[in-house]
């Protein structure tokens, strides 16, 4: 079982930058295109960006241009680097790493990481 471990949250004024990382224990990391989602208060999980296992990418467009998000296969990590920060980019940012089996589709999410952007 891939288990995920976000960090790199924090409060942050608003233009302001961060990275968030995620650390997969196992090299399943490898096979799987991995995510990361946010969750504000009162609303949905919605999708930020996207990576697949040939580093193609995919953003929501109220992030593009402003987030990037990579991968390190080596060191079984994803990253999203998040610059010009809105106070609606506040949210619960969860990484997500999804793979498949012959038993099917396999979603595993990590326990989350609190950005807050506020003046």
């Amino acid at each position: 079982q891939v288990q995920l471990v976000e960090s790199g949250g924090g409060l942050v004024q608003p233009g302001g930058s961060l990275r968030l990382s995620c650390a997969a224990s196992r090299t399943t990391f490898s096979i799987s295109t991995m995510g990361w989602y946010r969750q504000a208060p009162g609303k949905q999980r919605e999708l930020v960006a996207t990576i697949t296992t040939t580093s193609n990418t995919n953003y929501a467009d109220s992030v593009k241009g402003r987030f990037t998000i990579s991968r390190d296969n080596a060191k079984n990590t994803m990253y999203l680097q998040v610059n010009s920060l809105k106070p609606e980019d506040t949210a619960v940012y969860y990484c997500n790493a999804r793979y498949f089996t012959i038993s099917g589709t396999h979603d595993i999410w990590g326990q989350g990481t609190q950005v807050t952007v506020t003046s």
